[in-house]
C-alpha cells in the first residue's frame, strides 16, 4: 500500500514542477552603466557605449533608442562592419556590452554638435522592461575606459 501513495506523491510532486518550470514567469533586472559618447569629430554623427546589466532570471532585448540630441540607432558590428539592428538581446544574468570596435549606438543627424564635458541624455527602450533614462557625458576623443571596454 505504501509504494503506490509514494508514487502518486511522486508524480503529483513532477505535475507541479513541470507546469512553473519553463521559466517563462522570470523576469530581467536590469540596469545601465559606464555610458559615455566620445566627441565626435563629425558634425553630424556620433557613437554612443554604454553597458546594460540584467540580474535577472528573465532575457530581455535592447529595441531602440531616443534622444534629444538626434536620431540613435542600434548597430551591431558583425566580421568589422557596422549594420543596423532591430534589438540586441541582454541575456538573464548576463550583460549586453556597447562597445569601440563592437556593437555601440550610432546618433545621426545631431541637432548640434556634441562637445566634451556636457551630457546626453537617452531613452532605452526593451522588449520586456520598462524604459530606461540614462545620462551619457561627452568625454574626448580618445577616452577609453579604464578597462578598455565600456563595461565596469
Amino acid at each position: 500500500m505504501r509504494r503506490p501513495a509514494v508514487a502518486a506523491a511522486a508524480l503529483a510532486g513532477a505535475l507541479l514542477l513541470a507546469g512553473c518550470g519553463d521559466g517563462s514567469d522570470a523576469a530581467p533586472d536590469l540596469s545601465v552603466g559606464s555610458a559615455y559618447i566620445p566627441q565626435p569629430v563629425s558634425d553630424s554623427m556620433a557613437a554612443g557605449f554604454l553597458t546594460i546589466t540584467n540580474k535577472g532570471e528573465g532575457k530581455d532585448e535592447l529595441t531602440s533608442v531616443t534622444s534629444e540630441a538626434g536620431e540613435v540607432g542600434v548597430h551591431r558590428t558583425v566580421d568589422g562592419r557596422m549594420k543596423a539592428a532591430d534589438r540586441l538581446p541582454i541575456p538573464a544574468r548576463g550583460e549586453l556590452v556597447l562597445e569601440s570596435g563592437g556593437n555601440h549606438l550610432m546618433f545621426e543627424k545631431l541637432t548640434r554638435r556634441l562637445q566634451e564635458g556636457e551630457t546626453v541624455t537617452v531613452e532605452l527602450r526593451f522588449a520586456h522592461s520598462d524604459p530606461v533614462t540614462v545620462t551619457m557625458p561627452v568625454k574626448s576623443a580618445t577616452y577609453r575606459p579604464a578597462d578598455g571596454r565600456s563595461g565596469h
